[in-house]
């Protein structure tokens, strides 16, 4: 029989070590969602959020920059592990020349 105890205390500092690294950072882009993903990262499919940036942009690829801006904070419970995330999106217009235009923070 093996015992697993995970205090908050570990989970925190693992936690703090990803933050700290930076591995709470994600790029997503139109090839890294399912093609069966209701949402796809495009100009036209955000135009229904910002019409302006469909006129300014027609049609083009769009990129989601993701990352922490603390340190998760996770608390355990008799029904398991809760946290909380506070998180930034910064959304990018990629031009054909691949240069990355600030849509929206």
């Amino acid at each position: 029989m093996v015992l697993l105890a995970v205090t908050e205390f570990v989970a925190n500092s693992a936690a703090f070590a990803y933050f700290t690294a930076g591995a709470l950072r994600r790029n997503i882009s139109s090839g890294t969602l399912p093609r069966r993903f209701p949402l796809q990262l495009t100009t036209k499919s955000v135009g229904g959020f910002c019409p302006q940036l469909q006129q300014r942009y027609p049609d083009l690829p769009m990129e989601l920059q993701l990352w922490a801006r603390q340190p998760p904070l996770l608390s355990c419970h008799p029904h398991g592990l809760h946290g909380v995330l506070f998180a930034s999106a910064e959304a990018f217009v990629v031009l054909p020349n691949a240069s990355r235009v600030p849509a929206f923070l």
